[in-house]
């Protein structure tokens, strides 16, 4: 009987099952009441003994086979009001029990509202009469139509006033200077961007000319110390046969045969003579 063992009910089953008597008022008060609210509602019925001996075991057999089908969604267990006794088989723990085990949502519509058969508590819901329970297990028609109709309306409305907020915000932003003349940003990076260009070029362009005025000068000089600059005035190196430079007069003697390098070209020549080499001026006197 606890809250929490009980199933909620579908918004809108594809089939219904309806367990009822054989010809009863409570099946009509079921099926057209559902049909008026809904009329594509579908219907597994099942006529059984809703009084005596046998209505236990034939609403029991009903409701397993009703559970059995996938395609139902929600059963009703409808009897129409009657005397005392003839409830009981309601309160049966036989059928409350498979009431209880169902995997379906159960709607239990006996009797009338002042009828409480312990079939009601176990139920997952507990509909005062069959038109009562007609009234729970399908939604209204023309209220969801209604409900659909004011739902787009509200959209309608909501999507108009988004439209419009981002229509003005498109608006102000288009009207910004920076889109209204796009091209002046673009001409005055370009602008910037020439000046760059300019000064880089001329600072390039004076680095080089620096670089060649210290190049010419880096190279006159080389020119001036070069040995050939030398010999280009006139001078001479002189060797001796095993290739050593000649700097003094008594590296070699009379008769001995030298190597003469000139500025353009080489000769040999015979020494004749060689006077002593002179003293250095600032030389010690040795009193020899």
């Amino acid at each position: 009987f606890a809250d929490a063992r009980k199933k909620p009910l579908p918004f809108l089953p594809r089939t219904i099952g309806l367990i009822c008597g054989r010809n009863a008022k409570a099946k009509d008060d079921v099926v057209v009441n559902a049909s008026d609210r809904w009329p594509s509602a579908r219907f597994e019925i099942r006529e059984v003994a809703v009084q005596g001996d046998h209505c236990v075991p034939e609403v029991g057999r009903a409701l397993l086979e009703l559970d059995a089908m996938d395609e139902v969604n929600v059963i009703v267990i409808a009897r129409g009001g009657g005397a005392v006794e003839d409830l009981l088989p309601f309160s049966d723990e036989r059928l409350v029990r498979a009431v209880a085990d169902a995997r379906t949502p159960i709607v239990s519509a006996i009797g009338h509202e002042g009828d409480s058969p312990l079939l009601d508590l176990v139920a997952d819901y507990r509909a005062s009469t069959p038109t009562d329970a007609a009234r729970r297990i399908v939604p209204d028609r023309a209220r969801e139509r209604d409900g659909i109709s004011q739902a787009l309306t509200r959209m309608r409305g909501a999507l108009g006033a988004r439209l419009a907020t981002e229509r003005s915000n498109l608006t102000l932003i288009a009207s910004r200077p920076v889109l209204q003349g796009p091209e002046a940003i673009v001409e005055g990076h370009r602008v910037a961007l020439t000046q760059r260009v300019t000064a880089m070029r001329s600072a390039i362009e004076r680095r080089l000319a620096s670089e060649r005025q210290q190049l010419t000068r880096s190279r006159a000089t080389l020119t001036a110390l070069s040995p050939q600059a030398t010999l280009d005035r006139g001078y001479a190196l002189l060797k001796t046969p095993s290739g050593a430079l000649i700097t003094s007069s008594a590296q070699v003697k009379k008769g001995d045969l030298i190597e003469g390098i000139l500025a353009s070209g080489r000769m040999v020549a015979q020494v004749v003579g060689a006077t002593n080499p002179t003293p250095p001026a600032d030389a010690p006197d040795t009193g020899a």
